[in-house]
C-alpha cells in the first residue's frame, strides 16, 4: 500500500519575537516567528528538508522529486531539477514544480501517490517550502514564518499508509500575490475567516468524513491549516472531529504561518508523537483544500529521524531586532556587490559545486577538492576516482571580514578539513561569530550566495551543528 516512508522538517534557526514588531509599529502581539537567514530561500530550505528525509532511508532509489512552494526562486526555470541535483538524485528521476497555492504540498502528495499506484514511480520525494513576504507594518507580518518539510512517498515499509484522499475547490479571493507584487495582499480579515477559511475547511472536513464514513472517534489526530493561532484554535469547534484530537496550534506560536509547508510541519509533529494504528487527518487550505487520511503502522516504533522537529525548535537563536530582519529581506537600502557569474562555468563545475564531488588519487589515496589534474600529494597525473565529500569537518583556520557588504556582518571565512578527507574553504553562516574557533566541528548547508548576472548562485557554507 502507498504510504509515507520518511518525513522531515526544517526550521531556520533565527526567531523574531512579536514584541520586536510591536516596538516599531505599536499594538500588542505574542509568540515568535521563524526567520530564514539572508542566504536562504525556499529552494535551499527544500534541500535541507529533503536531505533529512533521505537520510532516514539510506540506499533507497528515488524516482521523482516534487517541489511545492508559493515562493519559488524561479518563475521560469524548473526549481525541482536544482533540488534534485543537489540531493544527487538520478538524472532519470521525474522532477516537477507545483505552486501558486498554499495547498501545493498536499496536492503534490496526491500526485506522488497516484504516480506510485500507477507504477510510473516507486518512490517520490515531496518537498514543501515557503518564505512569504508581507508589507512592513501589516497584520500579516506578525504571523508569517519560514520553514520547509519533506515526505518520501512510496510502497514499502511505510510509517503511515495513505488510506484515502479528498479535494474540494472553492474560488475565493482571500490572500493573494500577483506576478509583479512584492508583498502579499489580503481582503478584510473577518470576511476571509467567516466566508473563506471556515467555509472551505468545514466543507473539506465534511467531504472527507462522508467519503470514508468516518465518525469523530475514528480519527485520533487532526492536522489542519490555520492563518494564525486564534483562528486555528477556533476552527477545531466546527470541523466535525473531536476538538481534543486537533493540534493545539503551538507551531503557529513558535514558528508562524509557514504557507505551503505548514500542514507538513504539523504532520511531522503528529508522526513524532503517533502510535501504531492511529489515524491522522491532514487538512490543507487554498482555494478550497486537500485532505489526506493516514493510518500509522508498526514501523513508527523504529522510526528515528536524524533531526526531528523538536530539535529544530530547540536550536533557535534570537534575531535581535526588527532592523536586522529588514536587512535580511532587502527591504532597506544597503550596499550590494555586483559579482560576475558565468552560466558556462556553473554548468562545467556542477558536479563539484552543487553535488560536492571531489577526487581520490588512485596512486596515494589523497583526497582533493576542487578538482585538479595533478595530485597535490604524490604528483600523479590524471589518476583519480570521483568521491562524494562528507558533510562534516573541523575548522583549521578562519578569518572575519567586516568590510564586505552583507546583511549580517561579519563575513566569516573558514578552511575546514572534512571527515574522510578533503579540505574546503567556505563562508560560515547561522553561527555566533564569537563562538567560531579553531578545532570547532561544523557541518555543511546549501545556501544562496548572490544573484550575479541575474540568476541565483548557490554553493555551500559551514555552520555549527544542531545540539541534539
Amino acid at each position: 500500500m502507498v504510504g509515507i516512508l520518511a518525513a522531515a522538517a526544517y526550521v531556520p534557526r533565527y526567531r523574531l519575537d512579536a514584541a520586536a514588531f510591536a516596538s516599531v509599529w505599536g499594538g500588542r502581539a505574542s509568540g515568535e516567528r521563524a526567520v530564514a537567514n539572508h542566504d536562504e530561500d525556499s529552494l535551499t530550505m527544500a534541500v535541507e528538508a529533503g536531505s533529512l528525509a533521505l537520510a532516514q532511508t539510506p540506499g533507497t532509489a528515488v524516482d521523482g522529486l516534487i517541489f511545492a512552494s508559493t515562493t519559488a526562486p524561479y518563475a521560469e526555470k524548473q526549481n525541482s531539477t536544482l533540488v534534485a541535483t543537489v540531493l544527487d538524485l538520478r538524472p532519470t528521476a521525474l522532477t516537477m514544480d507545483i505552486g501558486s497555492s498554499l495547498r501545493a504540498g498536499t496536492s503534490a502528495v496526491r500526485v506522488a501517490a497516484d504516480a506510485v499506484r500507477a507504477g510510473s514511480a516507486r518512490t517520490v520525494l515531496v518537498t514543501a517550502s515557503d518564505i512569504r513576504l508581507s508589507e512592513p507594518g501589516s497584520d500579516l507580518e506578525l504571523t508569517l514564518g519560514d520553514a520547509s518539510a519533506a515526505l518520501l512517498v512510496g510502497e514499502g515499509d511505510a510509517i503511515a499508509t495513505i488510506v484515502g484522499t479528498f479535494s474540494h475547490s472553492y474560488e475565493f479571493t482571500d490572500v493573494w500575490r500577483r506576478t509583479h507584487d512584492k508583498y502579499l495582499r489580503q481582503a478584510d480579515a473577518r470576511f476571509v475567516q467567516l466566508y473563506g477559511y471556515e467555509h472551505a475547511m468545514r466543507d473539506l472536513a465534511k467531504g472527507l468524513r462522508e467519503k470514508y464514513a468516518l465518525r469523530p472517534e475514528d480519527v485520533d489526530k487532526v492536522v489542519h491549516y490555520g492563518p494564525d493561532l486564534r483562528t486555528h484554535r477556533g476552527l477545531t469547534q466546527v470541523l466535525g472531529f473531536r476538538p481534543e484530537s486537533c493540534q493545539d496550534g503551538s507551531l503557529l506560536a513558535q514558528v508562524g504561518n509557514t504557507g505551503a509547508a505548514q500542514v507538513f510541519l504539523g504532520l511531522v509533529q503528529a508522526l513524532e508523537e503517533a502510535k501504531p494504528g492511529e489515524r491522522i487527518a491532514v487538512l490543507s487550505y487554498g482555494s478550497g483544500g486537500d485532505a489526506l487520511l493516514l493510518e500509522v503502522t508498526d514501523a513508527i516504533e523504529e522510526w528515528k529521524p536524524r533531526s526531528c522537529l523538536r530539535t529544530h525548535l530547540a536550536n533557535k537563536r534570537p534575531l535581535g531586532n526588527y532592523g536586522r530582519y529588514l536587512r535580511f529581506r532587502d527591504m532597506v537600502d544597503q550596499e550590494h556587490l555586483a559579482p560576475y557569474s558565468s552560466p558556462i562555468l556553473l554548468w562545467r563545475e556542477l558536479k563539484a559545486d552543487l553535488q560536492l564531488y571531489g577526487q581520490r588519487c588512485l596512486a596515494c589515496g589523497a583526497v582533493q577538492y576542487p578538482w585538479r589534474r595533478i595530485c597535490w600529494q604524490c604528483s600523479a597525473k590524471d589518476n583519480f576516482d570521483e568521491m562524494k565529500l562528507a558533510r562534516r569537518g573541523t575548522i583549521v583556520t578562519f578569518t572575519k571580514d567586516t568590510l564586505v557588504p552583507t546583511p549580517d556582518p561579519p563575513v566569516i571565512m573558514a578552511t575546514v578539513d572534512m571527515d574522510g578527507g578533503g579540505r574546503l574553504y567556505c563562508q560560515i553562516t547561522d553561527t555566533d561569530p564569537a563562538a567560531v574557533e579553531v578545532g570547532m566541528a561544523v557541518e555543511l548547508a546549501f545556501r544562496k550566495y548572490h544573484e550575479g548576472e541575474g540568476f541565483n548562485n548557490y554553493y555551500w557554507k559551514f555552520r555549527a551543528p544542531l545540539r541534539r
